[in-house]
């Protein structure tokens, strides 16, 4: 269903260290980039979704906006906790520390921070007790 997604930024360099470090964490690398985009994802999967990042198309000023958040599907609480430290290393934002969320289901687990630009991301795990087991 979802190619891609892309969220802007105003300093392509810092979105870049800050997503190389992301990702590779997923185990996933960078597949794509040039002077105005980076793309990470699975090169060699066509069909996999990939993330973006880069200068707004239309040359204005990269925005956030509201109510918009980018989730990832991560498989255990130990792999969130670690993304989550890895991102407020890199100059992310809180918005959420790690933990269950009860009321979006039990075993639900995530952590929620904003990149240096502003944009939210969220790390999830719908079933930490099952992806524990």
């Amino acid at each position: 269903m979802i190619g891609y997604t892309m969220v802007g930024t105003t300093d392509l360099d810092r979105a870049v260290a800050f997503y190389d470090a992301i990702f590779s964490e997923m185990g996933l690398k960078q597949c794509f980039k040039d002077e105005q985009v980076a793309f990470w994802g699975d090169k060699a999967d066509a069909n996999a979704p990939r993330f973006a990042t880069g200068y707004p198309f239309n040359g204005e000023s990269a925005n956030v906006g509201n109510g918009v958040m980018t989730a990832f599907l991560i498989q255990s609480a130990g792999k969130i906790d670690k993304l989550y430290e890895i991102g407020m290393g890199l100059g992310g934002a809180d918005e959420g520390a790690p933990g269950l969320r009860p009321d979006y289901g039990e075993g639900f687990y995530a952590a929620y921070l904003r990149d240096p630009d502003g944009n939210k991301l969220a790390f999830v795990c719908y079933d930490v007790n099952k992806a524990a087991a």
